[in-house]
């Protein structure tokens, strides 16, 4: 199992929006979730000092292959749908690597 960390921004005038839509996650994209792999995922909100809104995402991966999980969860028509409608109230860190929406984070402590 792996443990990975993101951070995105959240628009001022979306966070309505973003916390109804994720108090109730389509079904088949919960269920494309768990086909990927992916277990215990989280996401956070937090306006940091700098007066912006992050979101913050956790997850556990527990399949083989990230890269293929990865691809059958972007290639998801649900899952392209769902994408859509929140990808309007999230706003890209500047600096996130090309092809990324999401900027991945290190992890630099875990204690079990």
């Amino acid at each position: 199992m792996k443990r990975y960390g993101s951070v995105i921004g959240l628009r001022e005038d979306k966070v309505d929006a973003y916390k109804r839509l994720h108090a109730a996650v389509w079904p088949d994209v919960l269920a494309q979730i768990k086909r990927s792999n992916i277990r215990n995922y989280s996401i956070f909100l937090r306006r940091l000092p700098d007066g912006q809104l992050y979101l913050f995402s956790y997850f556990e991966y527990i399949g083989t292959d990230f890269a293929a999980d990865m691809a059958a969860m972007a290639a998801d028509p649900r899952t392209q749908e769902w994408w859509a409608v929140c990808e309007p109230c999230q706003q890209p860190l500047p600096d996130r690597p090309d092809g990324t929406w999401w900027a991945d984070m290190e992890e630099v402590f875990h204690a079990d």
